[in-house]
Parts: structure tokens; sequence; C-alpha cells
């Protein structure tokens, strides 16, 4: 069995605990050589305490993050001291009370954008771009947003703000519409990010800043290096910076110990897991959580609350995954568990800090990345295989063994080409098997309700299946996924005209389940069908809409489909759109140069 690290390692660790409300602050300890962090702001649960409790609890508003989002009008804690005061009088009005006290989020032009009636679906995505785009300026004093250096990409709906993983794949639509200034201005704020908070926040609102997300940093900086050769270089700082935040405490760790994000399996092997600084309820689903931990009595309330905040960093929230019994929330074993995906990505910045060392000439330091990606490339497939029914599958902590469920996130490891030729057909058959559908790829092939599960699929695990199948030579069945989502996704549109968050793959429709409405928009959907049309078609056949009928494997498309991708773990080129400038030529060949170096694929477990 693990146990908790109950004394502090000597490494960044969040440690300043808030008496009054048990809140750990993003106020890091120092270690040797560590840079010092910025103090973060208070998220609202904290400034306002009770009355955030009773507005939340009062379910006021439809959605919780209403009012997590909301900004003060005045001092928080004398708005705190009015409503002291004035709530045990007579005719307390709280609704009236709030109206008074605070902004809510705003309606504006650009969140009621409605696209002009007949577009195509890549009319309609390059029309969303301008819409989609937000900028902070200088939030107010009282704002849980966070204030960042250049604008940014939302998703769409209720996400007003900055996601982390989600910009990814944002992103890659971003670069096939050549809106390469956005691509940087993302880059930017994510580096500035980890500059003043240590690591890259779930978003930018100061509740999100006690975790973080998939850490596609890296990801994202290949991207960039397809149009600006020197990013890698340039941002080789924030990437070591990152890495040291998923790390930290790791060097004092002994076997059968956890700590934060790292766990040391019995055997010595050091692996990652998500993680939360904070145990207590999420302000931007304040009642949700709590009505969660009272109907799991027999956990203490503060456990099912990290547990549920280290899913919510996993971008899996929520799901069967990391349920003992999928029909029920509260038993979500989050931090018990080596999540595959994560750990895959982990390999991926360890490769790619050691291709950026060994460019600025650091050979030691590219020597030291190159072997920490080795061992965990070996401790995944030591760890993180499930050799009697053949896939990739998370690990359990608490079992000490291998979980037994196929989810999406067993093609993490094809995604960064760590996995041996062997393995890579054996999860790919099993994926054809159990996770393809008629609309798409599963992400489990459980039915819970919960969003992340059967019968619903989304855009990025799409990606990471086409691209991960690309790099073994399953083209065939990639072109599968691709014609089958892209089919989902055109449906819908000329349903509906909109692209949403997530879809029903066991047909061709909306997706479901979840804690909030279904939500439109929709940044990594609106990237990954940019992507994935320019696939389907090749560049000399650029289509606008998907074809009624599936297209032949011409030259072009066959082409597209041996590089599927820019800044993928195989190779940071792009099949660009069609009409490309005549500099994407030179990209390519610098790409294909940094992917022969940051990729060495396992040909042996």
């Amino acid at each position: 069995m693990f146990s908790p690290r109950l004394r502090r390692a000597p490494a960044l660790i969040f440690t300043a605990r808030l008496a009054l409300s048990g809140l750990f602050i993003l106020s890091p300890a120092l270690a040797a050589n560590a840079p010092t962090y910025g103090a973060a702001p208070q998220p609202p649960d904290v400034l306002l305490g009770p009355l955030f409790d009773a507005v939340q609890r009062a379910k006021l508003y439809p959605d919780q993050k209403t009012f997590a989002d909301a900004v003060a009008k005045s001092d928080p804690m004398k708005i705190l001291a009015d409503y002291r005061m004035q709530r045990g009088q007579s005719g307390f009005d709280l609704r009236h009370f709030v109206s008074l006290n605070f902004n809510l989020p705003n309606t504006g032009a650009k969140e009621n954008y409605v696209p002009p009636k007949g577009q195509t679906l890549r009319a309609h995505i390059n029309g969303l771009w301008p819409a989609l785009t937000r900028s902070t300026g200088r939030p107010g004093l009282w704002d849980s947003l966070l204030s960042l250096p250049k604008s940014y990409i939302v998703p769409g709906g209720r996400f007003r703000e900055v996601y982390y993983w989600d910009s990814y794949f944002t992103m890659l639509g971003l670069a096939e519409s050549q809106r390469w200034n956005q691509v940087q201005d993302m880059v930017d704020n994510f580096a500035y990010e980890i500059d003043r908070w240590g690591h890259i926040p779930n978003g930018n609102r100061s509740y999100y800043l006690s975790r973080s997300q998939p850490p596609f940093f890296a990801l994202m900086v290949a991207l960039l290096a397809s149009h600006d050769p020197d990013a890698l270089k340039k941002y080789l700082p924030q990437l070591k910076k990152e890495y040291a935040y998923w790390m930290a405490g790791s060097e004092t760790l002994k076997a059968g110990e956890a700590h934060a994000r790292v766990a040391k399996l019995p055997d010595g092997t050091l692996l990652n897991r998500y993680w939360d600084e904070r145990d207590v309820p999420r302000p931007e689903s304040w009642l949700d959580d709590i009505t969660t931990a009272q109907n799991t009595p027999n956990r203490p309330a503060a456990e099912v609350y990290r547990d549920l905040r280290a899913a919510a960093a996993s971008g899996w929230d929520f799901s069967s995954r990391w349920m003992d019994d999928p029909q029920n929330l509260g038993t979500l074993r989050t931090t018990q568990i080596v999540p595959v995906d994560l750990n895959a990505l982990l390999y991926q910045l360890e490769k790619t800090l050691a291709y950026a060392s060994r460019e600025t000439g650091d050979i030691s330091d590219a020597q030291r990345y190159d072997e920490l990606a080795d061992r965990r490339r070996k401790a995944i497939e030591t760890h993180l295989w499930n050799s009697k029914s053949g896939w990739y599958a998370d690990y359990d902590i608490k079992t000490q063994a291998v979980r037994a469920p196929l989810t999406a996130a067993a093609m993490f490891p094809l995604y960064v080409k760590l996995a041996s030729e062997e393995r890579a057909a054996k999860t790919a058959a099993a994926v054809r098997k159990l996770l393809l559908k008629p609309g798409g790829i599963a992400a489990t092939c459980v039915n819970s309700g919960q969003q992340w599960d059967a019968p619903n699929g989304w855009a990025p695990l799409q990606w990471v299946t086409v691209v991960g199948l690309q790099h073994y030579g399953q083209r065939g069945l990639a072109m599968e996924v691709i014609w089958r989502f892209l089919t989902n996704v055109q449906h819908t549109y000329n349903r509906e005209q909109r692209l949403v968050e997530k879809y029903d793959v066991s047909s061709t429709g909306t997706g479901g389940g979840g804690e909030y409405p279904l939500q439109d928009g929709f940044g990594w959907t609106n990237g990954v069908t940019l992507k994935m049309l320019d696939l389907l078609c090749g560049e000399e056949t650029a289509c606008d809409n998907v074809p009624q009928e599936r297209p032949g494997r011409t030259p072009a498309a066959s082409q597209a489909m041996r590089n599927p991708q820019s800044a993928t773990p195989q190779s940071v080129r792009s099949a660009q759109p069609a009409r490309r400038p005549a500099s994407s030529a030179s990209q390519d060949a610098t790409m294909e140069n940094i992917s022969g170096a940051v990729q060495n694929p396992a040909t042996t477990p």
C-alpha cells in the first residue's frame, strides 16, 4: 500500500495553508535554486466564505459557475460583513443582495455571435475564431479571472476563460487557418503563467490555480516551432519549469510513497498522477461536490473533494475510469490511479527537453532527460500494460496492479510513439473492436451517464487515436476514424449549425451527460475538424464540407496521412491546408529534423 508523504520534500511544493478555510494557496516554498513565484489571489469561496456557500446552496443560478465568475463591486470583506449583519433580518432577500453587490459574467457581442446562414463547415470555423478570441487586460481587483498579457481563444459557451489542454487542439486549427500570431500569443500566455505561478493552471481563474491539466505545453511549443524554428530554444526555460512542477517532491520519495503529483511504486519505479492542492468543493461546481460527498458517508468529505478535483485536473471529469463503481461518482479514486496518458505526455516532455537541450549545446542535460524518458518508457511498458487483455491501461496504486478497462487513453503511448510494434498492433485491434463506433471513437466501453464515458466521443481523443494509428502504419483504420467522426460533426452541423463539445458516437449526434448542458463553440472540435478535413481530402483537393461520399485515396491524401499533424509526437510537421504559403516547405524540412531527434520509437518493451 502507498502512504502519503507527511514531511516536506526539499523541492518546490505548495505549503501555505489558510487556517480560515483549509485552502492551499499557491505560495511555493523555496528549494535550492528554485524560482520564487508570486502569491496567488484567493478564490471566491475563500474571499466570500459563508456568503459564497449560501448563494451556491440557494441555487440562485442554473450554473454554479455563474457566481464563481461574478465580480464584487466593492471590497469582499465589506460585502461579507454586510451579509453577516443583514442575513438574519426579516425580509432579507439573498438574490437582491447579490444583485446589489456583484456584477455577473458579461454576455457581450461575442457571446451572442450568430454565424451567417449557409456557411460551409470550414467557413463556419474560420468565422468563429474572432468570436472566440478574448483578452483580459486588467481584470477587476476582486475578479476571479487572471490577467494574461496577450489574447487567447476560449472553448465557448460557459467556458469564458482559456483552458490548458483544450488549447493545444484549438491551436492545431489556428495553425491550419494560418493564424500563427494567435498560436504565438497563446504559447506566450502559457509561458507567462509558468513564470508567474510555477505551472500552467487548469484555466485562468483564481479557483483553477490549485491544479494543472494534461501537460501539452511541449507539444504547443513544437507546433510553434513549425513556424518559428527557434521556439524550442526560446521556451526551454519554461519547459524545464513545467517539468519541475510535475516532478516536485520526487527526489526524496521512498518506495510505496506518493506526494502531490508523483508516486513511487513498491519496486521503486517513479511515475505521475493527477492532484489538486485543495480538498474542498470546487467553486464552479460547489453544490454538486457537496452532494457527492454527502452521498458517500463512508469516506471523508475532504478525500472525495480531492479526488473530484484531481479528476478535473485530468480533463476527464468525470469518467468510470476513475471509479470503483461506474454508477457511483463517490467511488472515484483519482489520486490512487497512475494514468497512462499523463505519463505518456511526460515522456514526450522529457524527450522534448532532451532535444531542446541538445540544440542549445547542453549535452549533459540532454543525456539526463533522455535517460529519464527511457526510464519512463520502461515503466509504462512494465506497469501500464494489461498483458491479459492486450492494451495500455492505468495503474491502480491501491491494488498494485494494472486496471482492466479499455479507454481511449490507451492510445497515448502510440501517440507519443513509445510503444513497441507488437503492443501498438494489439492496442489498435482492441480499439477497433471495442471503441470504434459509427460516429467515431468512444471514450470508454462503459455507459455510466458521465460525460467521459460511452457513448460520448471527444475531438482530442479522436485526434490522439488518428495520429497514434498513423505512427504505426494503421492508415486504413486512421482514415476510418476520421471519416466516421467528421461525418458525425457534419451531420450535427447540418442539423444545428454549430460544432459542439462532445458527440454521441453510437450514431451521429451531440453527446450528453456531465455537470452542465452541452456547450457549443467549440475550440478543440473546431481545431480537430479543420485538421481532419485536410487529411481526408488532401491538400490538392481541399474540401470545405465533409463529402457525401468518402474520397478515394489520392496521392495528396496519402501524403497527408504520412504527416498527419503539426507538433505531434511523431512529427512537428503539419499537413497544411491547400494554398499554403511558400515558406511552409522549409518549415516541413525543419520539423522533420526535430521529429527524428525527439522521437526514438521503442522496438521492444
